[in-house]
């Protein structure tokens, strides 16, 4: 959805502040997953550089949703960007698959080795998406592969929240304003349970078949998260529609049908519950 065209004086300093990041710079890659946080990279540095001098690049790999790296394409294609579409091999590092809790500092390192040919090749600095939100998190071990990979950060340089991520991206009518947020399909597997295409394409057909029938009940959910806990599965929807949802007599039934023969959980969806999970679990160890 795009936002209307509102720009106050808040506004206008950090959408400066941000322009202003990129004097200096020349050719950039940006990290580009198609959420909020590299949409706005992504249209920052068109505007600053032009299209030209900007590569998008979309990690595609079992962890992407298709409709993710569809959407991707369109919002690149929108900016008349170059867009380039790597397979990244992750699944290939043993760090990865055993999913431990630093499995997203394997993810990232992999995703800059594999695109740090093509930054060579151009002579193009890489970017990400991360904001200041995420250096506040805590638990973050991708951050670590970016900063040893040299990869810079301009929002979190600026010291722009996700908050004000959407706030400028809605003033810069970016559709991607109000998009939730997306995190790949690993995060949707507990930590220990092994990473494997299997687990990862049969939580995509759920998340996507579960959609489908809620829209199907008239229930509307901004989140949707499909969680493979091992001797359960999980399913996180807005708190506000958790009792509708519990009530749905073919949620089971429609899970099964994408693969999943444990039993059924319906909760409020919590960002990054897998990694509560973690700390709790490593509390009583």
């Amino acid at each position: 959805m795009r936002g209307p065209l509102v720009v106050d004086d808040r506004v206008h300093e950090l959408s400066s502040r941000l322009l202003g990041w990129f004097d200096g710079h020349s050719d950039v890659l940006v990290a580009f997953s198609g959420g909020a946080d590299s949409a706005l990279v992504l249209a920052a540095a068109v505007r600053a550089l032009g299209p030209g001098r900007v590569l998008a690049v979309t990690a595609v790999s079992d962890s992407l949703p298709a409709e993710e790296a569809e959407l991707a394409r369109e919002f690149a294609e929108g900016l008349g960007v170059g867009h380039l579409r790597l397979p990244t091999r992750e699944m290939d590092v043993e760090g990865y698959r055993a999913n431990a809790g630093d499995r997203c500092y394997f993810c990232k390192a992999t995703l800059l080795d594999t695109v740090a040919p093509v930054a060579r090749e151009r002579a193009a600095e890489v970017l990400t998406g991360t904001n200041a939100d995420d250096h506040r998190a805590g638990f973050r071990p991708g951050l670590r592969a970016a900063r040893e990979h040299g990869a810079r950060e301009p929002l979190a340089e600026c010291g722009l929240t996700k908050d004000e991520v959407r706030e400028v991206s809605r003033a810069w009518g970016l559709r991607t304003w109000d998009k939730p947020a997306a995190a790949c399909l690993s995060s949707r597997i507990a930590y220990g349970l092994r990473i494997t295409p299997h687990r990862l394409h049969r939580v995509e057909q759920a998340e996507r078949s579960v959609r489908r029938l809620l829209a199907a009940e008239g229930v509307q959910t901004r989140d949707l998260r499909v969680r493979d806990l091992g001797t359960q599965v999980r399913v996180e929807v807005d708190g506000d529609v958790v009792p509708q949802v519990q009530a749905i007599p073919r949620l089971a039934e429609t899970l099964q049908e994408a693969g999943f023969a444990e039993a059924v959980d319906v909760r409020a969806f919590v960002s990054g519950s897998m990694n509560a999970m973690l700390h709790d679990s490593a509390r009583w160890r």
